[in-house]
């Protein structure tokens, strides 16, 4: 049985087969490749293709998937849907229309159970969003169960504050931060003095 990676903790390599948009055709990614060009990794876990809300949540990160790039991460949804199913509905699906990243097939369940998402009830995957340093550490995780749909803006405000405090570990992004504004520098003289901080 796999064990289920925590926060904090490093995630073990894996490999998944690929449908990749921009060419049209299959591939095969691992987490040893995207540590080797020193990029974050984002693995978007979702029930199933040809589903209702999931065509919404993988268009909602495909506007945001240009700012995530930027920002130095390699995007990958996941669902136990095998890489041709991933190509069907790709071609089908008017809202997939937009999505250029990695579309990655799990159908062992193997990487889902990694991640804690994989449902032996259904033989699907939660939706499940986490953000892995470049490093190889987790440091992100987000679960939702099968009818609630994610905001890929929240993914977009994570990554990046991962990204500005992987070169500022002496400081914290407090609620809502956003590029640009202040952080925190945690420390005696800020107990008790976090809002007088912020202003």
């Amino acid at each position: 049985m796999t064990e289920q990676v925590r926060i904090g903790q490093t995630v073990p390599d894996f490999e998944l087969e690929v449908f990749d948009p921009k060419k049209g055709d299959f591939g095969k990614i691992s987490l040893s490749k995207i540590k080797q060009k020193k990029k974050w990794t984002v693995l978007v876990f979702y029930p199933a293709d040809y589903t209702f809300v999931c065509p919404t949540e993988l268009d909602d990160i495909a506007q945001q998937h240009s700012i995530l790039s930027r920002a130095g991460a390699e995007v990958i949804s996941v669902s136990t849907d095998t890489k041709f199913v991933h190509l069907a509905w790709h071609r089908e699906e008017t809202l997939l229309k937009s999505v250029t990243y990695l579309m990655g097939a799990d159908p062992t369940g193997k990487v889902s159970r990694l991640f804690g998402v994989y449902d032996e009830g259904t033989g699907l995957a939660l939706r499940g969003t986490f953000i892995i340093h470049p490093d190889g550490r987790l440091v992100s995780s987000e679960v939702n169960f099968y009818n609630v749909g994610r905001d890929a803006r929240e993914l977009t405000r994570r990554i990046q504050a991962n990204v500005y405090l992987a070169s500022h570990p002496d400081e914290a992004c407090p609620a809502r931060w956003s590029e640009g504004q202040k952080t925190l520098k945690p420390g005696s003289a800020l107990v008790g003095r976090v809002g007088t901080a912020l202003k």
